[in-house]
């Protein structure tokens, strides 16, 4: 894994941010005898208080940012994903939603007021957000927009001690799950972890593969580990499971809807994909190097959709669909939305719209899935339901 490209100078003051956070790592690597897993050096980079990328109060999204999402590019996909879930609102008298890592703020904001003019009796609307940064951020857009109908809008902690009945939803969350990373060297599996080269800078260390990740790697396809080829390295998330659990415990009735890039497992781990999926962003720039100004930039794995599958089977719900976003937002009604921008501008909608749909965009690579206890079926998966590829 290597940059292929000079990356933008950060600022004096962002440099000495991450390499505050890059001594807490160092510390960290010594602590433990030289080596971490890369799940967690990723869980330092992204997370670490006050420090961490999501942690911290630097920009992420929009131009002065990193990277932008769906929301943020068009009004047009939360107006669709409003349509999406209004079938599963619609039947429960004391809905709430809860929104898992908010951002700007940009699809709550256009999501109440699209299923308010649906006329779907929202209760609730909670976002869990784990930067206080992101929470000011949010709070500065949501509260002035308030209005008579809205919802009752509170910030959490953490997850909902009591089940909740309604819709949570998780845009690009999962791709931000640490992940481990591997290698098969000599027919076996090695763990592709965290140490530090001469000069001080982090590295690449592999080592043995623990039993329980050797067994995981093994697992994921059909002939085992002779499936892949002498050095092809990849990422696992081994926390996936868990966190789909945890979901699912705070689902009393309704859907968990995630939007993310990802793919099958037997896509994912296909035998072409040789250096697996990580990347990172850093000013609208993507790069391999998770080395790179830690705490300054995103760092990301796509998402393997089948082992979400198989954790929410395990957690009790029902896998109701599973579609790319460009198949899910014109079967939740984007032509609709388009027809009705009276007064928009209706030119630069329909860009947007390209970017939402085509496949050289993000149309193919982000997915939607719908994961359903005791709810009705969201909208956005007749028109090209993939459960069959999982």
């Amino acid at each position: 894994m290597q940059t292929t490209f000079e990356l933008p100078e950060p600022a004096p003051e962002a440099l000495a941010h991450s390499a505050r956070l890059a001594g807490l790592i160092h510390r960290r690597i010594a602590h433990a005898g030289g080596w971490i897993d890369f799940a967690d050096f990723m869980e330092l980079a992204l997370y670490a208080p006050g420090l961490g990328y999501y942690s911290s109060g630097t920009a992420k999204f929009g131009v002065a940012g990193d990277f932008v999402t769906a929301p943020e590019i068009s009004p047009l996909f939360a107006r669709c994903l409003a349509r999406a879930i209004a079938p599963v609102l619609h039947g429960l008298p004391e809905a709430t939603l809860l929104e898992l890592g908010a951002g700007s703020g940009a699809l709550a904001a256009e999501l109440i007021p699209a299923l308010l003019r649906l006329g779907v009796p929202l209760r609730r609307y909670l976002i869990l957000e784990v930067s206080a940064d992101l929470r000011a951020r949010q709070r500065s857009l949501l509260l002035p927009a308030s209005a008579p109908g809205w919802p009752e809008l509170a910030w959490l902690d953490t997850l909902p001690a009591q089940p909740l009945e309604g819709v949570v939803i998780a845009n690009e969350v999962a791709d931000a799950l640490p992940v481990s990373r591997f290698m098969i060297h000599g027919g076996a599996v090695q763990a592709l972890g965290v140490g530090t080269a001469d000069g001080g800078a982090f590295a690449w260390a592999g080592r043995p593969a623990e039993p329980s990740l050797a067994q995981a790697v093994a697992g994921l396809l059909p002939d085992g580990l002779a499936g892949f080829a002498e050095g092809y390295a990849s990422e696992l998330c081994r926390r996936l499971p868990a966190w789909i659990a945890s979901l699912s415990a705070v689902l009393g009735r309704g859907a968990l809807v995630l939007c993310d890039y990802g793919m099958a497992r037997h896509e994912y781990y296909h035998p072409q994909r040789l250096q697996g999926t990580l990347s990172c962003h850093y000013r609208h720039r993507m790069h391999d190097d998770p080395f790179r100004y830690p705490g300054l930039q995103d760092i990301t794995a796509w998402v393997d959709f089948t082992a979400v599958a198989e954790a929410a089977q395990a957690s009790g719900l029902e896998v109701g669909g599973y579609a790319t976003q460009g198949h899910f937002l014109l079967d939740a009604g984007l032509e609709a939305e388009l027809a009705g921008a009276e007064g928009r501008p209706a030119l630069q909608l329909a860009q947007q719209a390209r970017t939402l749909l085509l496949p050289g965009e993000m149309g193919e690579r982000f997915k939607l899935m719908a994961l359903l206890r005791e709810a009705a079926m969201p909208r956005g998966f007749g028109f090209r339901d993939l459960r069959h590829a999982l």
